[in-house]
């Protein structure tokens, strides 16, 4: 609302001129004066990196989860603790989070769902394709596929250049879930299902399995299979044991991730929350 003028002609005003003359705009005064020069822009450092994304980049949390613990001492650069939001580090720094050294080198978390007819190497003396060149375009970083699948094995593959992340998933201790959707050559009887449940002597050793069932609404053929062993077609050798035959092999969820929206042959990044729910992995 403006602000209304109530002196009338003749009765002074506050600056107690007659006739209500207003004085002159305070703007006026100052118009001569010059401007007072702006100080200058420091120049940032491309060598240097806030602390918070140091910290992300390296794959320890995200960049909010960061600030909480820079701020709760858990963060050490060369030697001293830092707890100051927006402190700068630079590429020869000593970064520690809880004592341990931390990588500035950007982690990349690629996700596969993988097809037939692909060899789980970086590269391969017989010139059969390999699952590399299903991700050529995903990054320009030194990849390495964590775990393996079987050529004629479909479904989840992760890529990453995180080997602390790797060495966790593919370690027997952390029992890392992973579960298979197979189709055999003929059913499967209950009474061959009850002897999976209870476990098997392979010629490698026993094997047991974390649980199996038949796929819902499908043949007995198929069925959904979990199990954390990591040892070499492990899956296919349980059921040729039993006199049957993989005839189709998808690898469907593998440690909490899954195939939604992602077809055959193609690939995306995890997500920042994925990437710490893998870090979390026991």
């Amino acid at each position: 609302m403006m602000r209304s003028d109530n002196n009338r002609k003749g009765k002074p005003t506050r600056s107690g001129r007659e006739g209500g003359n207003s004085p002159k705009p305070y703007g006026k005064k100052f118009a001569s004066q010059p401007k007072k020069s702006a100080a200058p822009q420091k120049k940032s450092n491309p060598d240097e990196i806030r602390l918070n994304r140091y910290i992300a980049n390296a794959g320890i949390c995200s960049r909010r989860e960061a600030d909480t613990y820079i701020a709760a001492g858990n963060v050490t650069v060369n030697g001293k603790p830092v707890t100051e939001m927006g402190y700068k580090v630079k590429r020869s720094d000593d970064v520690r989070f809880d004592g341990k050294r931390l990588s500035m080198e950007k982690k990349e978390y690629i996700l596969l769902n993988k097809p037939k007819n692909f060899i789980t190497t970086t590269s391969d003396e017989k010139g059969r394709r390999t699952v590399m060149e299903l991700i050529s375009s995903a990054s320009s970083a030194r990849l390495l596929p964590v775990g393996r699948l079987d050529r004629n094995t479909m479904g989840l593959l992760l890529f990453t250049n995180d080997g602390e992340l790797t060495k966790k998933l593919t370690h027997p201790k952390h029992g890392v879930r992973k579960i298979y959707h197979v189709h055999l050559d003929k059913s499967l009887s209950v009474a061959d299902l009850h002897k999976i449940e209870a476990g098997l002597e392979l010629e490698d050793g026993p094997i047991e399995v974390d649980s199996i069932s038949f796929v819902q609404g499908a043949p007995k053929r198929e069925l959904g299979i979990e199990i954390h062993s990591g040892r070499n077609r492990i899956v296919r050798r349980i059921f040729e044991h039993l006199g049957y035959e993989v005839t189709k092999l998808d690898r469907v969820i593998f440690a909490g991730l899954t195939k939604k929206d992602l077809p055959r042959g193609h690939w995306r990044h995890l997500t920042e929350q994925e990437v710490i729910n893998l870090k979390n992995i026991k």
